[in-house]
């Protein structure tokens, strides 16, 4: 059940906030912050990914599985290899948004957020 609040916006239903939640959490660590960046700026495939966030094959594969089995992430075959890529363009622009920012507060690109460079996975 919504409420409205005092500012005159509606609080969204329970089950909204849970999903939500489940989605950054997901996106609460810095490893697969830094895959979803890394997707959203175009389709890879893991081995790409593990050296672009300089994290193992494993880790990373492991971080796609999780992302993937929550809709962030979709892959596809190509050939013998399968590449990735973000599946909810929101997504993309919360993670654009949020890392941008704080990578220009921090006087960086936002294409090179230092913070996330070398991070692993």
């Amino acid at each position: 059940m919504s409420t409205v609040t005092g500012g005159g916006f509606e609080d969204p239903p329970a089950e909204v906030l849970v999903e939500a939640a489940a989605a950054f959490g997901l996106l609460a660590t810095p490893a697969r912050l830094h895959i979803v960046w890394a997707l959203s700026q175009g389709e890879s495939d893991v081995t790409s990914l593990a050296d672009r966030v300089g994290g193992t094959l494993p880790s990373v594969s492991q971080h796609l599985t999780k992302l993937k089995l929550a809709g962030l992430v979709r892959s596809r075959r190509e050939g013998r290899r399968q590449v990735y890529l973000v599946d909810d363009p929101d997504v993309v622009t919360v993670v654009r948004l949020m890392v941008g920012q704080l990578a220009e507060r921090g006087g960086h690109t936002p294409e090179q957020p230092a913070r996330l460079r070398g991070l692993g996975a």
